[in-house]
């Protein structure tokens, strides 16, 4: 088996420091992945990118870090896992972190960084988004044919006395409910929401926004949104139906939909009896709720 003892990565400089990684000890740091986070920010400019479109509201005889550095250091913290701003009260300190973030000297506090993320505004919010999508459409060389919107919430837990805490019946703890829209793995949106609300509230906002965005840069894309039957909202699908923009939307059972597919249920019972084998059966019929403006098609499906 080969020596890798004695490799060593290169990583550039900072300054007059020759940056390198090898197994010769010295200053220690578990985190080794905030090198390539660093090479990947410098080549996105996603720290640089966020701190120009935020506003730097401090005073300036009084700054001692600049808001790109703040950002970077909260930013691969985040991905290392460090989620609690607490853990900046060591990480300050870590050289390996230092270096990451393109100084040599002690870092931000935990104080200092709460108060970049509580003094945010709505502008501040929105000027991140656009970051995103902006970056997302970036990434394309070439107009794509198709996109898929995933739009749904999901939990975050609360511990202790948050703002906005409440307690949500669904995931049985206290929790925000954030609203999300990817397109394969790029996020679009993130909406930070209380939890005591409807799940599907503001996504024709924010859908109708990304769809309005991507259309100007791409006009003839095929856009598809995603979600479950959480998002089967009249509002959502009618505005839909209007922008030209085709949808796959959960659809909750109930009594009559449960009637329509009883047959189709039956008929896979009798032939899994039968054979002996799995059956699988896939197909639609057009149905319309009394509250609904126009009959739609449903796709069920049976594994038995």
């Amino acid at each position: 088996m080969p020596n890798r003892t004695t490799e060593e990565l290169n990583f550039g400089r900072l300054g007059r420091r020759h940056l390198q990684a090898n197994f010769q000890g010295g200053d220690l740091s578990s985190d080794g992945g905030l090198m390539l986070l660093r090479q990947i920010d410098a080549r996105t400019g996603l720290s640089r990118l966020a701190a120009k479109a935020l506003t730097d509201r401090r005073a300036g005889g009084r700054i001692r870090h600049r808001l790109r550095d703040l950002i970077a250091q909260r930013l691969y913290g985040l991905c290392c896992g460090y989620e609690d701003l607490n853990d900046h009260d060591t990480l300050r300190s870590d050289l390996l972190m230092q270096t990451a973030v393109g100084r040599d000297q002690t870092l931000a506090s935990s104080p200092t960084l709460s108060r970049l993320e509580t003094g945010a505004s709505r502008a501040d919010a929105w000027a991140l988004h656009q970051i995103l999508v902006e970056h997302f459409i970036a990434s394309f060389a070439s107009p794509p044919q198709e996109l898929i919107l995933d739009v749904d919430a999901s939990d975050i837990p609360l511990h202790g006395e948050q703002e906005l805490k409440q307690f949500h019946a669904y995931y049985d703890h206290h929790c925000y409910l954030p609203l999300y829209v990817f397109c394969g793995q790029s996020m679009l949106a993130c909406l930070l929401r209380p939890s005591r609300i409807d799940g599907a509230r503001h996504a024709s906002a924010v859908l109708r926004l990304l769809v309005t965005r991507l259309r100007q840069v791409w006009p003839q894309v095929k856009i598809i949104i995603r979600g479950d039957s959480g998002f089967c909202r009249q509002r959502l699908l009618r505005w839909c139906e209007r922008a030209n923009v085709q949808y796959i939307i959960g659809l909750a059972r109930n009594t009559r939909l449960q009637t329509r597919v009883k047959l189709a249920e039956q008929v896979l019972e009798r032939d899994y009896r039968r054979s002996g084998s799995k059956q699988r059966l896939v197909s639609e019929f057009i149905y319309a709720a009394a509250s609904w403006n126009r009959p739609r098609h449903v796709i069920f499906s049976f594994n038995d």
